[in-house]
């Protein structure tokens, strides 16, 4: 995997239900200089999820062509028969107009990205305070059924083992500390 250096992206990984992406929308009102990096996905959408909002919505077979075609910066089978992927025509939308990128991406994803990137990325990992909270805070949300929430407790416990290979990790407890804690982090990286 050769490395890609042509501008400074913000990677965040966590597992689901850590807070991830509502501190990312703070920091993306905060910077005007970030972009989200919007995903594939061979899932389908989930509660009020906009195709080219959340996610680049693909089927299964779409997914796997445009990954053996080359199209994506990293990709992985996140979950049996189930896709997550970066496009490199999103990166370079969002550095043709200048901008720092983040992305959204499953702890795998983060790694990954941070191989391909290099010291142009700052990969953060957002921890649960908790695995109990975390499964409290799934259910709270109440877009997934009892089994899946289970499927997506034991991944975490998997994903945690991750942490120590990210730049910076942020425990979220207080969603207020956290989010302060990434405005300091990726104010000091983008400069």
């Amino acid at each position: 995997m050769s490395r890609i250096t042509e501008g400074k992206v913000v990677i965040f990984s966590a597992p689901s239900g850590a807070g991830k992406s509502t501190i990312i929308g703070r920091l993306l009102e905060k910077f005007p200089r970030l972009e989200f990096s919007i995903s594939c996905t061979s899932r389908p959408p989930r509660g009020k999820e906009v195709h080219g909002r959340e996610y680049y919505f693909l089927s299964n077979d779409e997914f796997k062509a445009r990954a053996g075609a080359g199209e994506f910066v990293e990709w992985e089978e996140v979950y049996p028969g189930t896709c997550y992927g970066t496009l490199r025509s999103e990166v370079d939308r969002i550095w043709e107009k200048g901008s720092v990128i983040v992305f959204d991406v499953d702890v795998k994803g983060g790694v990954n990205l941070k191989k391909t990137f290099g010291a142009s990325a700052l990969s953060v990992f957002i921890m649960p305070p908790s695995v109990d909270e975390l499964r409290r805070r799934l259910v709270g949300r109440g877009t997934d059924s009892a089994e899946t929430i289970e499927k997506r407790v034991a991944k975490a416990e998997q994903e945690i083992a991750h942490a120590p290979q990210f730049d910076r990790v942020i425990v979220n407890d207080s969603l207020e500390e956290a989010v302060a804690e990434a405005e300091k982090t990726v104010a000091e990286f983008i400069g």
